[in-house]
């Protein structure tokens, strides 16, 4: 049995065998008063094997005394780490790794000393020093690029110290069980990573990781599918759109394995299960939509003017620019594909393929991404409902309304890109009316921000249709009168929410408020100078107003020099106005009383 002399006794096999079933199947069904029952018959029985072996190797090969006390020693010490008792489960896990310390790179002790090291390296986590598990598994994962350097042949499982010559492993199931443990390195690497913030090297590992559980079939459909998701969120922030796609179609053909529930006794464990599987899927449908939303505004980063809207130009530009690069791109992409076997990667290409992984450049392009996105809010609505969920559904909503400001973007007609506003404000309206904003302070300003922002919008297009009238009619006049109202409202609200109990606005503004706060009293200063209006005296009181919210921001700025940094171009085109209203407000007033 790989290390000579003979395969253990009998009677100690049998033991160790039920100790085993004990410790992985019976517990599994101990009750709740006594949840480990199983595991403290299972230390029973390897005490007495202990004692047995002893007896039985009074003068046997020292060796292989030392490998089958290591293996003791090992479920010794993943016993007591299961039922809470680290300390003891250390002791016995270090004994493990003393005794094979001579012989771990042979093949019957290699699989058994990472297991030991993998088994350290979380008991370790778990009192949560972090550096030191680190050290344990980066020397396992060491070990076993080692020992498949120097030797590769599939090593012995732990078990087979224990079992009948007759019973032994086939080379395939060994090799198997190796790359399981190592899998297991990794995997716990890639949290360690994580936990010490470093962030690329934990992707990279936990990429890996995903990769071999496929390439061996070990993994839980459900989470594989969400690390995979998350891993997506990570290529999304590196703007790796491909990767990212292709963690998120994996993730969503490896999901739709676990909608096979078994048929269990117990109703409400089905019910319960049911309802976790459908929060997951909402859950990845909600990275979609980051997926899309962010592949549509980085495409608006590529393609806006200084004034923030699309540069033709610079379309034509990147269109002929890719062109050429998908020509090139076409061979490199067959060797990216990630993973799984064949039957797996069929599926996720396929996925893949309902979706763009490159910038869309025009409107149709944008439209496809829009719709996919789309379509991934409605799913994760169905689960993420207002009751019981309320900051995800709003999150969700918020999404939809971004989906559609980006989207807008590409639109050339100004009637159709006001529609899409609106669109905006039909969601996020009802949403805002719900909410109490004692509870939701932070997303009940981040509502009135946002709908100021879409109403300012919807006045500047109306505006900008107006101008291309002959002349303004009455109906123009009112759009633009009411659309500017509304948005002055939410600014006006969001400002108000920044005020103290006792109803006074912050002498200087916290951080993370100052440039919203600033952009606010910069619109309405705007807006009332937009308001379209006959009655000259009340147009002076409107530039009056105006000029009051332009020297809040030029004297804030005075009076706080850091604060010029968030809102420079604002604060320039401020100190323009306040140059300026005086002069034409001195203009009107000579007009209405010329007598003076």
């Amino acid at each position: 049995a790989g290390g000579g002399g003979g395969a253990a006794p009998a009677e100690v096999c049998e033991k160790f065998r039920t100790a085993r079933t004990l410790s992985a199947v019976e517990s599994r069904k101990d009750p709740e008063t006594e949840p480990y029952r199983s595991k403290y018959s299972a230390r029973a029985l390897l005490q007495e094997v202990k004692q047995l072996l002893s007896a039985a190797e009074e003068g046997g090969e020292a060796r292989l005394v030392a490998v089958r006390r290591a293996v003791l020693e090992y479920e010794l010490g993943v016993n007591h780490t299961d039922t809470e008792e680290l300390s003891a489960g250390e002791e016995h896990l270090q004994r493990c790794t003393q005794l094979l310390e001579p012989h771990r790179l042979s093949p019957d002790c290699v699989s058994l000393y990472i297991q030991a090291q993998n088994n350290l390296g979380i008991l370790w986590s778990e009192r949560d020093e972090i550096k030191t598990a680190q050290t344990y598994l980066e020397s396992a994962e060491a070990l076993y690029n080692q020992y498949m350097k120097e030797d590769g042949n599939p090593p012995l499982d732990p078990s087979e110290h224990f079992i009948a010559e007759q019973e032994q492993l086939t080379d395939q199931e060994r090799s198997k069980r190796f790359e399981k443990a190592y899998t297991h390195t990794l995997y716990y690497l890639a949290q360690v990573y994580q936990h010490l913030e470093m962030i690329e090297k934990a992707a990279q590992y936990c990429h890996t990781t995903l990769k071999r559980q496929l390439e061996y079939c070990g993994y839980y459909p459900v989470e594989w599918a969400l690390n995979a998701a998350t891993l997506s969120q990570y290529y999304l922030s590196k703007q790796c759109f491909m990767e990212s796609r292709h963690c998120l179609a994996a993730a969503s053909v490896i999901f739709s394995q676990a909608g096979q529930v078994p048929s269990a006794e117990d109703r409400d464990e089905i019910e319960q299960d049911q309802q976790d599987l459908r929060q997951r899927k909402a859950e990845i449908a909600r990275c979609w939509i980051k997926y899309c939303l962010n592949l549509l505004q980085s495409a608006r980063k590529l393609l806006e003017d200084n004034i923030g809207e699309l540069d033709p130009d610079r379309q034509l530009e990147l269109k002929a620019q890719r062109k050429k690069e998908e020509d090139e791109k076409e061979k490199g992409r067959k060797k990216a594909v990630l993973f799984g076997t064949s039957d797996i990667c069929d599926s996720v290409l396929a996925m893949e393929e309902k979706v763009s992984s490159v910038y869309p450049l025009d409107f149709q392009e944008a439209r496809e991404i829009f719709l996919v996105g789309q379509n991934y809010v409605q799913e994760a609505k169905e689960f993420f409902q207002v009751d019981g969920y309320v900051t995800d559904h709003i999150e969700i909503v918020q999404d939809h309304s971004a989906l559609f400001k980006v989207l807008a973007f590409f639109e050339e007609d100004y009637e159709r890109r006001c529609k899409m506003h609106k669109r905006r404000i039909d969601m996020l309206e009802p949403i805002y009316a719900d909410l109490n904003p004692q509870y939701y302070l932070l997303i009940s300003r981040q509502l009135q921000f946002e709908l100021a922002d879409t109403y300012y919008e919807m006045m500047d297009l109306k505006v900008a249709i107006g101008n291309r009238l002959e002349e303004l009619d009455s109906h123009t006049i009112k759009k633009i009168n009411s659309l500017a109202q509304l948005a002055i409202k939410y600014y006006e609200l969001f400002l108000d929410s920044l005020r103290n109990p006792d109803k006074v606005f912050p002498e200087k503004l916290e951080e993370d408020v100052l440039r919203p706060a600033m952009v606010a009293k910069f619109h309405i200063a705007r807006l009332y100078g937009k308001l379209i209006t006959s009655d000259s005296k009340k147009q002076l009181e409107n530039m009056q107003t105006s000029l009051e919210y332009y020297t809040f921001l030029v004297d804030y700025c005075e009076k706080y020099p850091d604060a010029v940094r968030a809102i420079e171009t604002e604060l320039e085109l401020s100190k323009e106005m306040v140059g300026l209203l005086p002069t034409r407000m001195e203009r009107l007033r000579a007009k209405l009383c010329p007598f003076i």
